[in-house]
């Protein structure tokens, strides 16, 4: 069996490891921003966390105090529907179907699948064929599913997409600010029980991790928004920011921006994949990582803009 790439963690998803550069594409910008964005008044907030089931070898904590300035960013993620438009208008073509294959979890995949396994997740699967049009590989598609967030994209994908939109990623600052809803260090964006009365408040994994049937990704509007007016923050899709990885924390900050530069991009937010048995990444205050040029089936993103 061939490893087809360095492993993140059991539902932050897989990386490619070394890939060719992403190709250079010249995308028309647009001037202004679409309206719809929600507005986040900036100001001093406490990020991070510091939860007893917390994970600080992700850098969670400590908490500490950041200030931004006043930013938009989009109440929900890309969908399919959205980023069509966008390779209908430009002619862009994705890493995944540049590459002839992305990462899709194995109780989906029918067809394409690879002779590759990756280290410690037996349940992801390198499927040729897998892209944004096609999520659980050939024979697929997002016909019904334009509402969806689109999936199976890259950072640089991503961050194309931001720039034909007139918009940004957002840092990761900016979306853990916006993701709180105005809680000051709730677990989650709505509070600190996760089914408060017993209702279900985020698409997170059900029942025993990998074997229960899992219905993947749902609309981007599912469940109640946050205090902001945001959907999702928390389960459904890991989301892109703009943020290079790192674990190293001034006490306080002014508009952090992460680091320099380096070899992943912060994601944050959790997945469908994610459960409490074995990855409790979808609290508002947990983070992860994957490569710039890596794109799953549980990844997807939204943008920011400036005021």
């Amino acid at each position: 069996m061939t490893r087809l790439g360095g492993f993140v963690s059991a539902c932050c998803g897989p990386s490619r490891g070394a890939a060719a550069p992403p190709r250079q594409v010249e995308v028309i910008t647009r001037r202004t921003a679409p309206r719809g964005m929600v507005r986040i008044p900036g100001g001093a907030f406490l990020m991070g966390g510091d939860d007893p089931d917390g994970r600080p070898e992700d850098g969670e904590g400590p908490v500490r105090e950041v200030r931004l300035d006043p930013f938009m960013i989009d109440p929900a993620c890309v969908t399919n529907a959205q980023f069509a438009t966008f390779v209908k208008e430009t002619g862009y073509v994705t890493e995944a179907e540049r590459i002839g294959w992305s990462f899709v979890f194995a109780q989906f995949a029918k067809a394409g699948i690879m002779d590759a396994s990756v280290p410690q997740a037996p349940w992801w699967a390198g499927v040729e064929g897998a892209t944004w049009r096609s999520p659980e590989g050939p024979g697929s598609t997002v016909g019904d599913r334009q509402n969806h967030p689109v999936v199976h994209v890259s950072w640089n994908d991503a961050n194309a997409y931001a720039a034909w939109a007139g918009k940004r990623l957002p840092t990761e600052a900016e979306w853990e600010m916006a993701a709180r809803g105005g809680l000051e260090r709730a677990r989650y964006p709505w509070g600190d029980e996760l089914t408060p009365k017993g209702r279900q408040r985020c698409n997170i994994w059900q029942g025993h991790f990998p074997t229960a049937p899992s219905k993947g990704t749902m609309p981007v509007k599912s469940f109640q928004p946050n205090g902001y007016g945001l959907y999702n923050v928390s389960g459904n899709v890991w989301e892109w920011t703009a943020d290079w990885w790192g674990t190293a924390w001034e006490p306080s900050a002014d508009n952090p921006a992460g680091p320099a530069d380096g070899t992943a991009k912060v994601i944050r937010g959790g997945s469908y994949m994610c459960h409490d048995s074995y990855c409790n990444r979808y609290r508002v205050a947990a983070r992860t990582s994957n490569t710039p040029d890596s794109s799953t089936g549980h990844t997807g993103f939204r943008c920011a803009a400036i005021v």
